[in-house]
């Protein structure tokens, strides 16, 4: 099966081609088409819900491809199925706007993006933007569907996307998918980082990065690896928290939660109720339950995430400097934000 996308789609379609009028079809039209086709068809559309069908159907196979014909280049309709599912990526190119210094960050989940957002933002100047430079526009949907965060610094015009990945294998996953999307769409960012906890170790974290990078020419730098244009920028996860009231198990972005409660104070306040839980449970809290404690303590009647913004950005900065520093993650952070010294 091959899908070609792009505006120089007749150098790619053979004489038997089906050029798919995607305008006024239903989905039920467009469900009936997918599934007549034989798996050996070139189609040409402009469709992303029809792109989305095929791939769904056609995604096993080395042979089953998407082609950007602006390009020449393809990628499997498995990689296009998943850029499409995880970053609502826009396979048909034909991007816009102005150029900008651009940063990704890939992270595990909501909780670490609001974690993450709020440090850019109390630490380097950024601020919600709601303009995409040439380089995020094939993901401006996502950002108007709220899925990530879009950053951008008025000083310099520097721009950053911090990104939720579903889990450490997730982050691996956008990682790859990410690196070929720019080489077939011909577009580049030039920081990405991934932010991965330590689950066995750091060794094993590491080595999870390195070994999505093998498929690509790289060479290592002094903070990661160079992809073509872009710096990939590895930050692990991994600031053990000790206490008698607390089981800890292994590290995540919580332990970084704790250890700024802990820092600023809050987690004394909550401590007579950590206990009595102790108690009431004939066990220790985990990280995330005494998270909660901590945000029912603080008056913020949100969710999680929005908890973990608004306390980074009231937090002080010498205690999220001290907390980062201690995490090995300031000065990744910083290079990725353009503040490196």
């Amino acid at each position: 099966m091959k899908v070609i996308t792009g505006k120089r789609w007749e150098a790619f379609a053979d004489e038997n081609a089906v050029l798919f009028p995607e305008y006024q079809k239903n989905r039920d039209e467009l469900i009936n088409f997918v599934n007549s086709l034989k798996g050996d068809e070139t189609i040409v559309t402009a469709s992303l819900e029809l792109v989305d069908l095929i791939a769904n159907r056609f995604r096993k196979g080395e042979e089953n491809v998407l082609i950007y014909s602006d390009t020449g280049r393809s990628i499997t309709l498995k990689e296009a199925y998943e850029l499409r599912k995880y970053l609502d990526f826009d396979v048909r190119g034909g991007f816009s706007g102005e150029m900008a210094k651009t940063s990704v960050l890939f992270v595990e989940g909501k909780t670490d993006a609001k974690f993450f957002k709020a440090v850019f933002k109390k630490l380097f100047e950024f601020r919600e933007s709601q303009k995409a430079p040439y380089q995020f526009r094939f993901i401006e949907r996502v950002f108007e569907r709220d899925n990530f965060d879009l950053l951008r610094r008025e000083s310099d015009g520097a721009y950053l996307a911090v990104i939720p990945s579903e889990g450490n294998s997730g982050v691996i996953r956008n990682l790859g998918n990410f690196l070929k999307a720019m080489e077939v769409f011909d577009f580049s960012v030039e920081r990405l980082g991934v932010a991965v906890d330590i689950d066995e170790s750091r060794e094993s974290a590491l080595a999870s990065i390195a070994g999505k990078l093998s498929g690509f020419e790289h060479e290592t730098t002094v903070r990661g690896y160079l992809v073509g244009k872009t710096e990939v920028i590895p930050l692990v996860i991994g600031l053990p928290f000790e206490d008698e009231l607390i089981e800890w198990k292994k590290p995540t972005v919580e332990d970084l939660m704790l250890h700024l409660i802990e820092r600023e104070g809050l987690l004394d306040r909550v401590r007579p109720g950590i206990k009595a839980l102790n108690e009431s449970l004939g066990r220790k809290l985990k990280p995330k339950e005494v998270m909660y404690l901590a945000l029912s303590a603080y008056g913020h009647w949100g969710n999680l995430e929005g908890f973990y913004e608004l306390f980074v950005m009231r937090s002080r900065f010498r205690n999220l400097k001290a907390v980062l520093r201690e995490a090995g993650l300031m000065e990744g952070l910083r290079y990725l934000a353009f503040s490196e010294r």
